[in-house]
């Protein structure tokens, strides 16, 4: 049950060594002593070194970090909150929980449900008898989160961000890539082989019989062949820009007169004049499948999308055969998660929102969020004063920038809460029927959305995820209840370790406002490109230049590969200014902060991107990761500000200090 994220948003962050083999002549002759690692050495590995001896990357997991145990961290008090919930509830959203909750994790119940949670909507479909029961089926399965034959949803509307309108898009298939259908090279055929297999199993287990099988897989391949023949290709759909066209939706009756879209809308509970399509020939193309195929073909099509959306919630069956491909074949996973992180996991998809709103209440104290906004307030400061003080800004984008961070606003916690929690009741023993239940009421509030102009009220995470972010669409700093611990902002350390902890990644989000990407929204939310071609080209040379530096960096754990400076470009440049903003905003809110103070908010930085990787993972990520790995993450930063050699007595010639015609600075004031 796939749930939509906003074109537009642009929520993105990353909150996601080894000793030498010993000499095998060892007896007779002694290997050369080490030089003892030091700040100014390896500041990294100085800082982190018992945290490494201690965390070795468990068999099968690939890697293992400091952000990552807090994800780990936040997922227990999940559970904290659904155990507590499911024994006690103390309100109507805790009973929901609590029940949905047990419905779950109680797989005796699961096993005795079997398919009866789906037995209404196979009914629905074994209905159908000729064309014009087709759509409203379609119809039907959308308002339950099972989006088949196309997408539809919500999202932000590109000539107005506060507003969000209807958005249809191509859709309907169940492998990730339409091109997967077509291809015809070697991976992309052993690919649609196990996809083949996976087919016939999901339609053996929604009745179809055994000497059916081939027959009514073939039937589900060519009908998703035709729609993925129909498709864009996935590159084409990253531009939210390229992917945005209003239409009126007066004429749907006659346009899509098979298809019956204007009847789609008002079974969505849509009244809206306007909607995007920016790929009429796909809808077209639908509509001329629902005349020509036949009714049978179509029934044993929908059959299969109902069992493959509904699989990861339905008995072991049902459970291993979806595990088979999407989990083993598509995602490389060699086993599936416990059970109680899948029921945990499909709870944060379908009802999310009720779960956050008791997370908040329980995890988030008030100090914590003051704090929190009194230090995001600290580097908005700072990048202003950067701003205005910048060598290489024109006076223009100095002047837009200006005003963006003027109008920018700090969201700490949760957002503001417009959702209706009042789903209907759900019991304790069918968790299929629940996910159907939680799914239909998500799809409701979404559909709600439509015609409003409250996008500014809503995120695109969830509070009980550790997430912070910068939102370009609404001009916004997303910090996430789930964020505002250990690691990140530990209240129980000084002023200077939440500054670099905390206040670094706060302005290695608000950064985002001004730079190359956030160049691409001006203070009054309008979509255009405010920096001037000589910014554009003042910027690049500091990127270019750190990439240079960065690509001779050692990929840890990986064998004889260097970081790829240009894949991590973006990111590196955004750690760069993420600790020079948080030091202005370390220095401006105590006074003549002495060495020790400079050192906890140094240690506190390097301790943010402690990591482990296994040889074949850090492989991976060295050539697909946007990101430094965690060494050069914590190290990269610091060997460009003279602060750091400064705090640790280091000197020219030291791996952590860069000669001063070296170092590269974006808005680091020059002393």
């Amino acid at each position: 049950m796939p749930m939509q994220k906003p074109l537009a948003a642009a929520l993105a962050t990353c909150l996601v060594l080894a000793l030498a083999a010993p000499d095998a002549n060892g007896q007779r002759r002694r290997a050369p002593a080490q030089p003892a690692i030091t700040a100014c050495s390896d500041f990294y590995t100085f800082v982190n070194k018992d945290w490494l001896d201690a965390n070795a990357v468990v068999s099968g997991t690939g890697s293992v970090s400091a952000l990552g145990q807090l994800q780990q961290h936040t997922l227990l008090q999940q559970r904290a909150i659904l155990d507590e919930a499911a024994r006690s509830p103390r309100n109507d959203v805790q009973k929901l929980l609590g029940d949905f909750w047990a419905s779950g994790i109680d797989e005796a119940a699961v096993e005795r449900d079997g398919t009866q949670p789906i037995a209404t909507l196979l009914s629905r479909i074994d209905a159908i008898r000729r064309a014009r029961d087709i759509p409203p089926a379609i119809a039907a399965l959308h308002q339950v989160g099972i989006p088949v034959a196309f997408n539809f949803g919500a999202d932000l509307d590109l000539a107005d961000l506060d507003r969000y309108i209807g958005y249809f898009t191509q859709g309907g298939i169940a492998l990730p890539d339409p091109a997967f259908y077509t291809r015809e090279d070697a991976d992309a055929r052993a690919l649609l082989g196990r996809y083949t297999e996976y087919v016939e199993k999901i339609l053996a287990l929604t009745g179809t019989p055994q000497d059916k099988l081939k027959d009514e897989m073939a039937m589900v391949l060519d009908l998703e062949t035709r729609l993925a023949r129909a498709s864009r290709p996935i590159t084409s759909l990253r531009d939210p820009r390229a992917n945005y066209a209003l239409v009126p939706t007066a004429g749907f009756a006659k346009q899509f007169r098979n298809l019956q879209l204007d009847q789609f809308l008002q079974a969505q509970g849509v009244t809206a004049d306007q909607v995007s399509m920016a790929h009429v020939a796909y809808f077209t193309e639908v509509d001329n499948l629902v005349r020509t195929l036949r009714p049978g073909q179509w029934k044993t099509y929908l059959r299969y999308q109902i069992g493959n959306a509904m699989a990861p919630y339905l008995n072991q069956a049902f459970r291993d055969a979806h595990f088979s491909f999407h989990g083993r074949v598509l995602r490389g996973q060699s086993a599936p998660p416990q059970r109680d992180v899948q029921v945990l996991e499909a709870i944060n998809r379908a009802a999310g929102p009720m779960l956050a709103r008791e997370y908040v209440a329980r995890y988030l104290p008030e100090a914590t969020r003051a704090r929190a906004e009194a230090i995001a307030g600290g580097v908005r400061d700072a990048l202003a004063r950067a701003v205005e003080r910048s060598d290489w800004l024109s006076a223009e984008a100095r002047a837009e920038a200006a005003a963006k961070l003027a109008g920018l606003r700090i969201e700490i916690g949760a957002p503001a809460d417009d959702l209706d929690f009042s789903m209907q009741p759900m019991g304790r023993n069918s968790f299929g029927s629940n996910m159907l239940i939680a799914a239909t009421w998500h799809h409701r509030e979404e559909m709600r959305r439509i015609g409003r102009t409250n996008a500014q009220r809503r995120w695109g995470v969830q509070p009980q995820e550790p997430v912070l972010a910068y939102d370009i669409a609404h001009n916004r700093l997303v910090v996430s209840a789930a964020v505002l611990q250990a690691p990140v902002l530990d209240m129980e350390q000084d002023a200077a370790a939440q500054y670099g902890s905390f206040g670094a990644l706060v302005g290695h989000e608000l950064g985002r406002a001004v730079d190359a990407k956030g160049r691409l929204v001006d203070a009054s939310g309008q979509i255009r490109t405010w920096w001037t071609p000589a910014d554009e080209a003042a910027f690049g040379e500091r990127a270019n230049r750190l990439a240079a530096q960065y690509a001779n960096y050692d990929y840890p754990a990986a064998t004889a590969l260097k970081v790829d400076g240009n894949l991590t470009r973006e990111g590196n440049m955004a750690d760069l200014a993420a600790v020079e903003l948080a030091l202005d905003a370390f220095e401006a809110a105590q006074a003549d902060p002495d060495s020790a103070g400079y050192e906890s908010f140094f240690r506190a930085w390097a301790s943010l991107w402690r990591e482990q990787l296994s040889p074949e993972a850090a492989t991976e990520a060295a050539s697909t990761q946007a990101q430094a790995p965690g060494k050069w993450r914590a190290n990269g930063p610091l060997v460009n500000l003279p602060a750091f050699a400064k705090a640790f007595k280091c000197k020219a010639g030291n791996a952590m200090v860069r000669k001063p015609e070296e170092q590269v600075s974006i808005w680091r004031q020059a002393h």
